[in-house]
């Protein structure tokens, strides 16, 4: 036992012959063997003097399960590094003589013997608790051989040396196993050292991110209740990327209108803002922003996006507007198509530009008003050479009631203006032209063509006609364009600055016509026409053109009154010029009571006057006219009835006359007709005895 203890001290003597340390299985002890627990690291007393590099199987096991158990306690290295030494060694001579002295246990003196040689109690202790058994034997009988025979039989004989060199390469291999092992031990414990220096730095780290995740948690809620407050603010007031996208490089569409409607949107929002919270920083800032943009002022770097499509918007704006009233003064164009594709249909756009550039808007609109007075002035000027080519009949002061049908037509062989067979009297169907059911105006083309001839009516319907569509179009764009940016008497004074050289080529137009005419007919054809076109505008909703149509009136109206009066002088001319002197019998005889060429002719006019005055209002002057020419007529019927000499004969004479006046005037409509037939049936019944 004691050899086997101290197996592992070998002496210089040992070493130096190269003989290999004993087994680490100790066969050479009879003692039996005692199982020690690889939990824990063996003790001082029983590993003396041993190096942390020790070749034995036992240490070198132990030392590793100890440093690979408590390797998560110690702070840096194992065991493996670490000097395994005695403390307070015994002496071995002192050991040896109490071994010897005693075969079987110490007696109670050997501690004090101990000692007092310097051998700890607690190894004395440990030794003595060891209970070694020899089996009644000494170490001398050991020593010599006795008892080799162990319990389990089996019997030890010692090694000569022939027979350890033999099994010397044998330890050298389980020699360089050891090695290996404590290599591969020694790369573990590197590998664990690194890896617990690794857990500690992901330790630190996780820990910094729970620290970061609780700070970001924190800063999320209060970033949610900030956007909850600050959300619908900001995206009241903010622009996306596409919507400055397409005001800046977009095309002029639907889309850019719509995409100009949510920047006036946005505009309005902070407008609204600035005055509900005056003390809030970020719309104050806004706020001068705004305003520096509208008026074309330069931006800072940091202006919001969406205050930078302002100025992109006015630009593309005015670039847009201006291109299209270019294209109004291109050579055959119609203005109304562009109106309706491009103005009307981007309408928007000129509201956006008066907003935030009042003055921008009013040089466009001033070229626009401009332009269509060009415009207009230009296509009516050629409408009217169109018109003028139409041959018309010419009616003279030779065309009137008192006017004898012999010096007519001597006139109209030597050389009158009159163009083509006309009757001046006669109404026809030259009301067809007032009933015409299609209100479009005689295309120039057309006109220039025609080579029939017309009264005076035809090219004033046509004229009117055509006047009157285009300023109820111009005046309904015009409203639509410019409202709500502009008043209606804004929008009727540019209405009126646009059609005035048109509406002064109409009046002239008028003035050619009626200045000279005597064809009372046509002229009450002109005012009915003109009432119709008074009667359409009112339906339309147009009253920028009741000027014109006054005026035209008032053009109208005092010729007709001019030539009513022509026709009561002629009849009064031919009333006096009736002879009153007695006649003879023969003569007498030939006179005939058959109505007088003038009573057909005036039973004709006034069938014509009472046909285009069914409608006629009490403020009319055809009614006084016509009471003032019926006189002059009576009055010469009265006057020719006296040549005849037989009473009888004048009574009839003036029966069939009157007879005849009511005759065509019977089936006429209106008041004025109804009054007329009354008064011509009075003067009927008065002389129907006869």
């Amino acid at each position: 036992m004691w050899l086997d203890r101290f197996s592992g001290h070998s002496t210089p003597a040992a070493s130096a012959s190269g003989s290999p340390p004993p087994s680490a299985s100790r066969s050479y002890s009879p003692a039996p063997r005692r199982r020690q627990s690889n939990l824990g690291p063996p003790s001082a007393a029983q590993r003396p003097g041993f190096s942390p590099r020790s070749s034995s199987l036992s240490l070198a096991s132990n030392d590793s399960t100890t440093s690979l158990l408590g390797l998560s306690k110690r702070p840096n290295g194992s065991a493996l590094r670490q000097s395994v030494t005695a403390v307070d060694a015994p002496n071995p001579l002192d050991v040896l003589e109490r071994l010897l002295a005693s075969g079987d246990k110490e007696s109670p003196s050997s501690e004090r013997t101990a000692a007092r040689n310097g051998i700890p109690s607690r190894l004395v202790y440990d030794d003595s608790e060891l209970e070694l058994d020899f089996g009644g034997l000494n170490l001398r009988d050991i020593a010599g051989g006795k008892g080799l025979l162990a319990k389990d039989d089996h019997i030890y004989a010692v090694q000569t040396v022939e027979e350890f060199e033999s099994e010397k390469s044998k330890f050298d291999d389980l020699h360089r196993s050891i090695r290996a092992c404590d290599d591969v031990l020694n790369a573990v414990e590197i590998n664990l050292t690194s890896f617990q220096n690794d857990l500690a730095v992901v330790s630190a780290e996780i820990e910094t991110l729970q620290a970061r995740s609780t700070a970001l948690s924190v800063r999320l809620e209060n970033r949610k209740l900030v956007e909850n407050g600050l959300g619908p603010i900001v995206e009241e007031i903010s622009l996306s990327p596409a919507v400055v996208s397409k005001i800046v490089e977009g095309n002029i569409d639907e889309g850019w209108v719509r995409a100009l409607a949510e920047v006036e949107k946005r505009s309005r929002a902070i407008e609204l803002k600035s005055k509900e919270h005056a003390n809030i920083k970020g719309v104050g800032d806004l706020k001068p922003l705004l305003e520096n943009l509208i008026k074309k002022a330069s931006l800072p770097n940091n202006a919001l996006c969406h205050l930078l499509t302002f100025i992109q918007a006015l630009e593309r704006i005015r670039d847009f507007l201006v291109a299209q009233i270019k294209a109004l003064r291109s050579p055959n164009i119609n203005a109304q198509i562009i109106q309706q594709q491009h103005f009307i249909r981007y309408k928007d756009l000129y509201a956006f530009l008066h907003k935030h550039h009042p003055q921008l808007a009013e040089e466009i609109g001033q070229a626009y008003m401009n332009t269509m007075r060009w415009y207009f002035i230009n296509q009516f000027t050629r409408y009217l050479k169109a018109l003028e080519k139409i041959k018309i009949h010419i009616l003279d002061k030779h065309d009137v009631l008192g006017q004898d049908d012999g010096t007519r037509k001597t006139n109209i062989l030597s050389g009158s203006k009159s163009l083509g067979p006309h009757d001046a009297f006669n109404l026809g169907r030259r009301i067809d032209l007032l009933k015409a059911s299609t209100q479009t105006a005689l295309p120039s083309f057309l006109a220039e063509e025609d080579k029939s001839t017309h009264y005076l009516e035809f090219p004033f319907r046509n004229f009117n006609l055509a006047l009157v569509d285009n300023a109820s179009a111009e005046y309904s764009f015009l409203t639509s364009f410019f409202s709500p940016a502009l008043s209606f008497s804004a929008i009727s004074r540019k209405f009126n600055y646009i059609f005035e050289p048109t509406f002064a080529l109409g009046h002239g137009l008028t003035k050619s016509l009626v200045h000279e005419t005597y064809d009372c007919l046509g002229l009450l054809l002109c005012v009915r026409l003109n009432q119709h076109s008074a009667f359409e505008l009112q339906r339309r909703k147009i009253p920028a053109v009741d000027g014109y149509i006054n005026g035209t009136s008032m053009l109208l109206w005092p010729r007709f009154q001019v030539v009513m009066d022509q026709h009561c002088e002629s009849v009064r001319s031919a009333t006096n010029s009736v002879s009153t002197r007695k006649q003879s019998a023969s003569e007498q005889a030939k006179q005939s009571a058959a109505p007088h060429f003038m009573t057909q002719r005036f039973g004709q006019f006034i069938q014509g006057i009472l046909t285009l005055s069914t409608e006629a209002g009490d403020d009319e002057p055809v009614s006084t006219s016509l009471i003032r020419l019926r006189s002059e007529i009576e009055a010469f019927l009265t006057k020719t009835s006296k040549t005849f000499g037989d009473s009888r004969k004048k009574e009839r004479f003036l029966y069939n006359n009157y007879s005849l006046i009511l005759t065509i005037i019977g089936d006429l409509d209106g008041k004025l007709a109804l009054e007329q037939r009354e008064h011509f049936e009075s003067l009927k019944r008065a002389f129907e005895g006869t």
